[in-house]
């Protein structure tokens, strides 16, 4: 009995092309590449404020005793990078329950996984850009 379960099973995965292939897996890129025109800013920003604040810290190193300049922009790096990387995430948040509220189905989660990964990588960008900017 559990051999004719095995065979049909298999069956039906050869058959049906959606059961026998696997969905693409989501990384980082995809997410990227899958989010809106302004989270892909707000990633991009993050990305960069991220960058020039290891720029102010190896230059505020290089610069020797007199250390002068970036604290500024450290400062504000700090306090800003998680509030904007939260805000992108309660955004992308708000607009996936406003769609799935309109379509007036539970989707599957597969559907809202993409939604939901993008939230948490704009999130983990805002506090990668503050973290950097209280080591530096």
């Amino acid at each position: 009995m559990s051999s004719l379960r095995l065979i049909s099973v298999s069956a039906a995965a050869l058959l049906v092309p959606g059961l026998a292939h696997a969905r693409p897996k989501l990384t980082p890129t995809v997410v990227f590449l899958d989010a809106s025109p302004s989270m892909k800013l707000i990633m991009v920003m993050l990305v960069a404020a991220s960058v020039g604040a290891i720029v102010v810290a190896v230059r505020k190193v290089l610069s020797g005793p007199r250390l002068t300049g970036g604290s500024a922009y450290l400062q504000a790096l700090r306090l800003g990078g998680p509030l904007i990387g939260l805000l992108g995430a309660a955004w992308n948040l708000m607009m996936s329950n406003l769609a799935i509220a309109n379509v007036g189905q539970q989707p599957p989660y597969h559907v809202l996984a993409p939604g939901v990964a993008e939230a948490a990588f704009l999130f983990v960008l805002g506090l990668i850009a503050g973290v950097i900017a209280v080591i530096c």
